[in-house]
């Protein structure tokens, strides 16, 4: 049975991408589901897999998981082939510390300046301490970056050198530092080239391009 993924619009849900391009870049097949955020009907459709109501969800048979971090670690165990997470134990233990810090963190940039792969590449006029806060995420995303790169991206131009699961928690601030055109140094702009230089990445963006779905308060501002 094939593993089904419910998602979010493309050009919003920077949850859903997460997994979904983890997914393709490592050629693990599954359908997808769309489910359109805030409209009616979307949450109670998606309460017939997550008990959060919130996309993304995997369903594999009778398994049912949801939160994009969840996820990645069952999709890892499911197919450990696929190298989602460095073999190497210190890679394997800092990719896996990056990736939960995306989760958790970095509030000030998810809020002010959300996914929006329709914009176009321009500044977003911020206040004074909102731009201090946002330009605190965005300096330590880049230092973090640098920093895996540096260590450990011997092997290839992403995090851990091989695309995987620390890339795809951090695929939508690629995007959102594309959009918003955010200043970073030249290890991360070259990390960011990587990752939208990927097949997935333009497939993913193609069908964010003609969603017909707008979302209040994320218009192309």
């Amino acid at each position: 049975m094939a593993l089904t993924l419910l998602i979010g619009n493309k050009n919003y849900s920077s949850w859903s991408l997460r997994p979904w391009i983890a997914m393709k870049v490592a050629g693990i097949p599954f359908e997808e589901t769309v489910i359109p955020l805030y409209e009616p009907g979307s949450r109670e459709r998606v309460l017939t897999v997550s008990p959060t109501g919130k996309v993304p969800a995997l369903v594999d048979g009778d398994i049912h998981v949801w939160e994009s971090i969840a996820i990645l670690d069952y999709l890892a165990d499911r197919f450990p082939d696929a190298g989602l997470w460095p073999a190497e134990r210190a890679a394997r233990a800092h990719a896996r510390s990056v990736a939960a810090e995306m989760h958790a963190g970095f509030s000030a940039l998810r809020r002010n300046c959300p996914m929006n792969m329709r914009r176009s590449m321009k500044a977003r006029e911020l206040t004074a301490d909102v731009a201090t806060d946002v330009a605190g995420d965005v300096g330590r995303i880049d230092a973090l970056w640098t920093n895996c790169r540096t260590r450990f991206g011997a092997g290839g131009p992403f995090l851990f050198g091989a695309f995987g699961a620390a890339d795809a928690m951090y695929a939508p601030v690629v995007s959102r530092f594309h959009s918003y055109a955010m200043a970073v140094g030249p290890a991360a702009q070259r990390y960011m080239e990587a990752v939208m230089a990927l097949p997935a990445w333009a497939e993913w963006r193609a069908a964010a391009l003609v969603e017909p779905w707008i979302m209040p308060g994320n218009e192309l501002d």
